[in-house]
């Protein structure tokens, strides 16, 4: 199981990796850190040092009460009259599912090969391993376990509030076509109001032949979960359409309408909107861009939607949480939760008409939203609060005070002990790089925040509602707790301590909730 990465950020079926890293985790450790992180979905405490400590209990099927500081409308209203106009996707990444050998993961397939530096035959040894995060663990399953865990994620992504996921279509062929017609048909079983947004992705797939790809589009179009408009129309979004000029596209779309009677709205997505829009307009939908991962990037925002509604076209914003990229030597500065609100904030005051989450699950990418054994449910719960905004036209009422935390586990200039050779530097236009933890709360009133990095203890006011707090990132663990009247309301613990000597560089930002306690 192998993937190569392009540099202008997808993916592809076989390898280009870079920079050598240091050790693999300890077994023992990195086994107690994926047991661990397992327990964050299911929202309770596990002691793997506890005598007789138990496996961890599997993640539940929904989301548990209270674990967001707001309540979160019903799918049934996110989806039904104005908020059903404003669609909210999730850009699936097929490479990385939530398991890839139905193994424990103390010993699976991202354990052995992705997380570590010497997997897949020392492949990822020069950038010290392919992933630095992974999905959150999912016991093994009996019977079509690969079915039953894409239904899980479907599952998953609907009860945060999302309308559907943009899948990447990698391949005609293979394990990553295989696993994409599943989806389909998963997504469909688990909840037939889930749409699958078709997303050819043109910088992997390997023709150059209009039909070819219309023929491929088409037996995924006869899936229920194949995303259309009311009119019927089949929704195909390419991934860097300008790979090919908008003549090629009109080819795909008359031969889907000739060879198989499918009417299509074409909602292209740019590396480069501005050099593409206007060739493209007269065969468009919408527009979309694959956008910045940094929160200094977003300052043209505004101007793609006004753009693109100035052509007679919808958008489709790109909303992010980071972008840090070990086999391709590049990061952005996230900025801690900067970005995911900078981005979340363009969508919902510039007017886009959709959003994408850019991504679901791209871990070779660090941009993923899912569950995962680092960030647990965190950045998912803080965009439904935002998602909600988008599609609803109004904030909701914070019910529930919740602390998000966040912060790196090194500083953004340590030097790797172990046999890491090529590391990260930051991708042209990004903001500088900054070593802060943040806390971010959501209060239904005026509060006390105290907080701790490592040795260093602090408090300060927060006010009600949404506020965000910067501290110098320390060596150690951080937390905070929220006090009003005397009392402890809510606390939250990044258990992952910050450290000067690392033996793998890790640039992407780690969080917690006090939603979901760990």
């Amino acid at each position: 199981m192998t993937v190569r990465r392009r540099t202008d950020g997808r993916v592809r079926a076989a390898s280009t990796h870079r920079r050598p890293l240091g050790r693999p985790l300890p077994a023992l450790l990195l086994c107690v850190l994926l047991l661990a992180g397992a327990c964050v979905g299911a929202g309770v405490a596990w002691d793997p040092f506890r005598a007789g400590a138990a496996a961890p209990p599997a993640a539940p099927a929904a989301r548990p009460a209270g674990a967001l500081p707001f309540d979160l409308p019903a799918p049934a209203a996110l989806r039904s009259g104005e908020a059903g106009r404003k669609l909210v996707f999730a850009h699936y990444f097929t490479p990385y599912p939530l398991s890839l050998d139905n193994a424990s993961a103390e010993s699976d397939y991202y354990t052995r090969n992705y997380l570590d530096p010497e997997g897949e035959n020392g492949k990822h040894r020069q950038y010290g391993g392919l992933l630095r995060d992974r999905p959150l663990p999912v016991p093994p399953k009996d019977g079509d376990w690969e079915y039953a865990n894409l239904r899980q994620e479907v599952r998953t992504a609907r009860d945060a509030g999302i309308d559907g996921f943009t899948l990447d279509l990698l391949s005609l062929t293979g394990k990553n076509r295989e696993r994409a017609e599943l989806l389909l048909k998963a997504a469909h079983a688990e909840d037939p109001g889930f749409r699958i947004m078709l997303m050819p992705d043109m910088t992997a797939l390997d023709t150059d032949d209009p039909a070819v790809l219309a023929d491929a589009v088409a037996v995924l179009a006869q899936y229920p979960a194949a995303h259309r408009l009311d009119d019927g129309r089949l929704v195909l979004s390419p991934f860097k359409a300008e790979q090919k000029d908008p003549g090629w596209w009109s080819r795909v779309i008359d031969a889907l309408a000739a060879r198989h009677g499918i009417r299509t709205a074409f909602v292209p997505l740019f590396l480069d909107l501005d050099a593409h829009a206007a060739a493209f307009a007269p065969i468009s939908h919408g527009f979309s861009e694959w956008g910045s991962r940094s929160y200094a990037g977003q300052e043209g925002a505004t101007a793609d939607v006004r753009r693109a509604h100035g052509l007679g076209k919808i958008w489709m914003q790109p909303v992010s949480v980071q972008d840090a990229r070990p086999n391709q030597g590049i990061y952005d500065e996230a900025g801690n939760t900067a970005t995911l609100r900078s981005t979340w904030t363009h969508a919902i005051d510039d007017g886009a008409d959709w959003v994408q989450l850019t991504t679901w699950n791209d871990y070779s990418e660090g941009s993923q939203f899912a569950p995962s054994l680092h960030n647990g449910y965190a950045y998912l719960d803080l965009s439904s609060y935002y998602l909600t905004r988008f599609k609803t036209g109004a904030w909701p009422r914070v019910v529930r005070d919740t602390l998000y935390l966040t912060g790196r586990t090194q500083f953004a200039d340590a030097g790797p002990t172990g046999a890491q050779s090529r590391l990260m530097s930051l991708r042209q236009g990004s903001a500088a790089a900054r070593d802060t933890v943040e806390v971010l709360s959501l209060l239904t009133a005026p509060g006390t925040v105290r907080t701790a990095v490592g040795r260093t203890t602090g408090e300060y006011a927060a006010p009600a509602g949404l506020h965000a707090r910067l501290l110098p990132l320390g060596p150690g663990i951080s937390s905070a707790r929220l006090v009003r009247d005397g009392r402890p309301t809510a606390e939250v613990e990044l258990p992952y301590p910050a450290d000067r000597t690392v033996p793998v560089q890790d640039l992407q930002y780690y969080a917690a909730t006090s939603g979901r306690p760990r």
